[in-house]
């Protein structure tokens, strides 16, 4: 398997691990009475400052992945690894799990540095595989 695949299943092995993270936060917080319900009204209380980032950093994962994704993908069916992907695919991956802990630390500038590292890594790849 590429560096390239195994930097993306890595990156789906922590978006399932954010949620995991986050919904045991969550039950422990609100209880789980209202998350095995249908959800037709708003929680009986807010989620705790940290968990809402935590939340909002798997949320943010979620959208990035998909990009990540599909430029693994295209970089892998157009034959193009190279040193420079792998590295991309590296990159990425570790400027993601270092978003977890800058969002929910808030972490300044360094949020929104790792998530326009990762972002750019995964525009690289797309244009690589293009060229």
């Amino acid at each position: 398997m590429s560096l390239e695949l195994i930097c993306l299943a890595s990156a789906g092995l922590l978006w399932a691990a954010q949620l995991a993270h986050v919904a045991l936060r969550a039950n422990l917080e609100i209880g789980s009475r209202y998350f095995i319900s249908p959800r037709d009204t708003d929680p009986p209380q807010p989620l705790s400052p940290g968990t809402a980032r935590l939340q909002r950093a798997y949320q943010n994962h979620q959208e990035a992945l998909l990009l990540f994704a599909v430029a693994v993908t295209t970089v892998t069916l157009a034959g193009k690894e190279s040193l420079l992907t792998g590295a991309l695919a590296l990159a990425y991956l570790g400027a993601r799990f270092l978003f977890v802990p800058a969002y929910l630390f808030g972490w300044q500038p360094w949020r929104s540095v790792f998530f326009g590292i990762g972002y750019l890594c995964s525009i690289l790849l797309l244009v690589i595989a293009l060229l």
